[in-house]
């Protein structure tokens, strides 16, 4: 359904080195880089990061980035903290959005929402 997605964000090289080391555990990697946006995906671009010279407001967004198990989550969670993100909610099981889920919220450096969630 989708072609891609973008985020706008005010200070491009610091998103760029949280979306590095969130992706890096989920086997996704950086597929371009400009001056103006960087992008991530498996196979192409597919989430685009976007300077905008401003930070966007607080509830612009959630982005949610597919693990393959608990480690995956662990892991990402752990890059994102490590990399200028805030904890939004601690790695563990989310039985609310269904059985097998496991998931982590952060913030990224702009304050936009990351889950990132595992399924089985």
């Amino acid at each position: 359904m989708f072609d891609h997605v973008g985020f706008e964000v005010s200070d491009l090289a610091r998103s760029a080195r949280f979306y590095d080391a969130v992706s890096f555990p989920l086997g996704v990697r950086r597929v371009l880089s400009s001056e103006h946006a960087v992008a991530y995906g498996i196979e192409g671009a597919e989430l685009w990061i976007v300077v905008r010279g401003r930070s966007p407001g607080p509830t612009y967004g959630h982005l949610a980035l597919r693990a393959s198990g608990r480690a995956a989550v662990n892991a990402a969670h752990a890059a994102g903290l490590a990399h200028g993100g805030s904890d939004d909610g601690a790695p563990g099981p989310r039985p609310q959005y269904g059985r097998g889920c496991y998931a982590a919220y952060l913030r990224d450096p702009d304050g936009l929402r990351v889950e990132v969630v595992a399924r089985w």
